[in-house]
């Protein structure tokens, strides 16, 4: 955090407040050393001004889950200080199962070493799993995370256990499997906001996708870390990242350079860089378009990645650089043109949308598309759509737009 000190969380009063999870006092103790506005600090934990003061006051009581992490996320609380709650699963154990939301000690024993089966991998299990695998991404475009996260970490489990008996060609693509399916777990992870799981299975897959000599994957891994951390405002890390994608894995398709090209200049553009995220996007969609000759060279997993997405990414770009006009024109092309059945997307860009019309000035607008997203925001976006819709409030609130209250008043029937 750029307006605090690098002690903040060595803090006495922050540390006792953050123990006893007395969050008014975490957010009061918080304003004063840092200087930040109640605005300010609400944009960075996904609450409007008023509810902040309200917390602040103690008119008003932390007691979802996901408010409280949002707190502990936007403010960078050290995970040490951030006590376990109860009906979190106990700590894993290494074992035959997967206990917790990251991948056990375990698991990479066992895929890199020999244990009995009774079962003897051949290609079409493999092809079968493929394309169960890509059936599943496609569902969680349309349906979300978390109905899918048990189903794939057991369908992780039998890619595992195949490894005992495959042999040649056929375990390097054991273990490529693997690490596509740690990567998926990965992203889900991400989508709920369990940062610290998604980030043990994005370093699984990476390990994984090394040993398989797999060259997209390693990249990609990076690229979805760089992700994260753009997620998480953090611009230089989202560069360092993203370069990292760029440099370690030169024998990527074009594609997934490109995805590399263009999370390094959304960095660039949370960091209000604009002609280096500028020179980025144009570098990126070369690549893009010439990655469209030849689909057959990229993975399955890029099956999202083209003129549409990149467009809309285009627009997330201009957002962070506060040029309002282009976030708004470039969303709506983007929003017009992606099927409806990627409808996690459709209702996170939205949110977008509604962030952008919001800091045009433009409250009737910003309303409209944000009260069209509140249902799936509230279903299927949480956490991130639905910060973002909190976002838009608050930008309303602070141009003074009445618009502003309706919005929260929205959120407030569903938060």
């Amino acid at each position: 955090m750029g307006d605090s000190a690098p002690d903040l969380w060595s803090h006495p009063q922050l540390i006792a407040a953050v123990t006893a999870e007395d969050w008014g006092t975490v957010l009061r103790t918080y304003r004063r050393l840092t200087g930040i506005s109640q605005t300010k600090l609400g944009e960075r934990v996904g609450l409007v001004q008023p509810d902040v003061s309200a917390i602040e006051r103690g008119h008003r009581r932390v007691t979802s889950v996901e408010v409280r992490q949002r707190i502990v996320t936007g403010l960078d609380i050290p995970a040490e200080l951030v006590r376990v709650r109860a009906e979190a699963p106990a700590p894993p154990v290494a074992g035959l199962v997967l206990p917790g939301p990251g991948p056990d000690d375990d698991l990479l024993t066992r895929v890199t070493s020999v244990v009995e089966s009774e079962h003897r991998v051949d290609a079409p299990t493999l092809d079968w799993l493929d394309r169960l695998l890509a059936e599943h991404r496609r569902a969680e475009d349309e349906i979300g995370s978390r109905p899918l996260v048990d189903v794939m970490r057991q369908q992780l489990r039998t890619v595992v256990n195949l490894y005992a008996s495959a042999r040649g060609p056929l375990a390097d693509r054991v273990v490529r499997l693997a690490a596509e399916h740690a990567q998926f777990l990965a992203w889900m992870a991400q989508d709920q906001g369990q940062t610290a799981a998604a980030l043990a299975w994005y370093d699984r897959s990476h390990e994984w996708a090394l040993e398989a000599g797999d060259a997209n994957m390693a990249a990609t891994t990076l690229s979805m870390k760089a992700h994260m951390a753009w997620s998480g405002g953090r611009g230089d890390r989202a560069v360092r990242l993203a370069e990292a994608a760029r440099w370690s894995a030169p024998g990527a398709s074009l594609g997934v350079q490109g995805m590399a090209a263009q999370m390094a200049a959304r960095g660039h553009a949370l960091n209000r860089d604009g002609d280096d995220a500028e020179r980025l996007l144009d570098e990126a969609q070369s690549l893009i378009g010439r990655a469209s000759e030849h689909p057959e060279d990229e993975p399955v997993w890029m099956y999202f990645y083209g003129e549409t997405w990149f467009t809309l990414q285009r627009g997330m770009a201009a957002l962070h650089l506060r040029d309002w006009r282009a976030a708004v024109d470039h969303l709506t092309v983007g929003l017009a043109a992606l099927p409806d059945d990627y409808r996690r997307d459709k209702t996170w860009y939205r949110t977008c949308l509604a962030h952008a019309y919001a800091g045009a000035g433009e409250a009737p607008q910003a309303l409209a598309v944000a009260l069209e997203a509140v249902p799936d925001a509230a279903a299927i976006g949480r956490p991130h759509s639905w910060n973002e819709l909190h976002t838009t409030a608050a930008v309303l609130l602070r141009r003074g737009a009445s618009e502003g209250q309706q919005l929260i008043a929205a959120l407030r029937e569903l938060d």
